[in-house]
């Protein structure tokens, strides 16, 4: 009897154990050859394929992205300093991805989904690649949707318009983050879901960009992805990628998107990086051969989808940095034959005081123009005439003794459109504050106060017509195409308000 209880025991105790086992599985296991620089080789792991995720000791990941018969190059995501050569690596079976969906919004992470604002865990739908292909030719629709900056000069000289991919381009120190920044800050109450990618910046740069953000009421629709400059290469090289996947998920749910790269310049390096890690043959100025195709395919993936996909958009502003204004330098000119456009930050400009220290002269858009509102169309052609022609003037005045009448005057009017293209910082202006000051200017109106009185004219204006016309203001914001009678009403409103600035102010 008690060899029949001890045998029921056993066969529970079996039974018991046997159904709380996990399922085995096969996977396959390499050796680890050499860690160092944020890299590993790996031999074995036949059937591994490129960009599969590895799994190291300690629950540190890479990714596979040289295949080579002897070993396989990894690039590692984490911290590396705990792994040693003959330690044991294992493929997962599952490409790099990242998550995404709406619980990201107003959250800071890194490109595989680690929380780095110290806030609740990260709430996604699912994670999706962070490599994809971009959208077929087919499947594009043409942009037709104007994406507004609040910036004067973008707005109305280099419009970008909605899946447009627009490049920020200038020398260190420039402003080209306050120019993405504003952008991002002007999209509070239209609908755009913003990405912020942070790639090798300092952790207190991407902080201040993080305070302002909140402090503009912006974070609220903005995801910010970072790999800062102490993460490991490979981190760096896939935050692009990883943030692209998830301004896609909106994208193709039909939302509009934003998404900023600052910037790419530190991509392309850390790109070189790993690549003369893993012994890759150097290029021009060391970079690998295929530099111009990884930025080509991030850069593709940004369109407007079609209506029968949604209708969805994304749009890319890249950053990029040169060195002593050399635009005509290997990443940069990549970069400028992929976009359409670029928008020009000048030193020189910057060094005066003329901020935004945007070149208008050296900055154009390639489909913008297309997409603009018809009542900044109206404007635009006359400001661009009016500058290029004050440009040209000043040069040559600066070796002249005597001016004619009329050379006087245009110089005096560009020195006024000039100066009405100064913005403050991170205070985007709406479409009708922006028409009626551009309009005031073009007209002449502003031409007869000094140069220092501009900027409180353009105050004084732009609350006066908010007040007194908000149906004309409405109507400005929403795109529509004022009459002659309204514009005259405008321009009349205008040049009453600068008259009773110009009596108010001490002789």
């Amino acid at each position: 009897m008690l060899q029949s209880l001890l045998d029921d025991t056993l066969a529970r105790l079996k039974s018991a154990i046997e159904s709380d086992m996990p399922p085995l599985r096969a996977s396959e296991t390499g050796t680890v050859l050499h860690v160092g620089g944020g890299i590993a080789r790996v031999n074995g792991l036949p059937g591994i394929t490129t960009e599969e995720l590895v799994r190291f000791p300690g629950n540190v990941l890479g990714v596979a992205i040289n295949l080579d018969p002897e070993e396989i190059g990894v690039m590692l995501l984490g911290d590396s300093e705990k792994l040693t050569a003959g330690v044991v690596a294992r493929a997962t079976g599952r490409e790099a991805d990242t998550p995404v969906g709406e619980g990201l919004l107003g959250r800071v992470i890194d490109a595989t989904g680690h929380v780095l604002d110290h806030g609740k865990p990260l709430r996604y739908s699912k994670r999706r690649p962070v490599e994809r292909p971009a959208p077929a030719i087919i499947d594009r629709a043409p942009v037709t949707v104007p994406l507004e900056t609040g910036i004067k000069a973008v707005d109305a000289l280099i419009p970008i318009g909605r899946g447009q991919r627009e490049l920020i381009i200038g020398d260190r120190q420039t402003g080209k983050t306050s120019v993405a920044i504003d952008t991002i800050i002007n999209q509070r109450d239209k609908g755009v879901v913003c990405i912020y990618c942070a790639i090798g910046q300092r952790g207190t740069a991407v902080a201040r960009v993080v305070e302002t953000l909140r402090r503009h009421r912006a974070l609220e629709h903005t995801i910010v992805v970072v790999a800062s400059d102490d993460d490991p290469p490979g981190l760096r090289y896939i935050t692009p990628y990883a943030a692209t996947s998830i301004a896609e998920f909106f994208m193709e749910q039909g939302q509009d998107a934003l998404i900023v790269y600052d910037d790419l310049t530190r991509h392309a390096r850390a790109y070189r990086e790993l690549s003369l890690l893993l012994r890759r043959p150097p290029g021009r100025e060391a970079y690998p051969g295929d530099i111009f195709y990884i930025h080509a395919r991030l850069l593709e993936r940004a369109t407007r989808l079609r209506d029968r996909l949604g209708g969805g958009s994304l749009t890319a502003l890249p950053v990029i940095e040169t060195q002593a204004q050399d635009i005509s330098a290997y990443i940069p000119t990549n970069l400028i034959s992929i976009t359409d456009g670029q928008i020009y930050l000048s030193p020189e400009l910057f060094h005066k005081g003329m901020l935004p220290a945007i070149d208008v002269g050296r900055s154009v858009s390639r489909v913008g123009g297309k997409t603009q509102y018809p009542s900044f169309r109206s404007v635009a052609g006359d400001l661009r005439l009016s500058y290029a022609q004050f440009e040209e003037l000043e040069t040559f005045a600066r070796f002249a003794t005597r001016l004619d009448k009329e050379t006087r005057t245009t110089i005096v009017h560009g020195r006024h459109v000039r100066e009405i293209l100064r913005q403050e910082e991170h205070r985007p202006l709406r479409a009708s504050e922006q028409i009626a000051a551009l309009k005031a200017v073009n007209a002449g109106l502003l031409d007869s106060l000094p140069l220092e009185r501009v900027a409180d004219a353009e105050t004084a204006l732009q609350q006066s017509i908010t007040a007194a016309m908000p149906e004309l203001c409405r109507r400005l914001d929403a795109g529509e195409m004022p009459d002659s009678a309204d514009w005259a009403k405008l321009l009349d409103h205008a040049a009453d308000v600068v008259s009773r600035l110009r009596a108010a102010s001490p002789e």
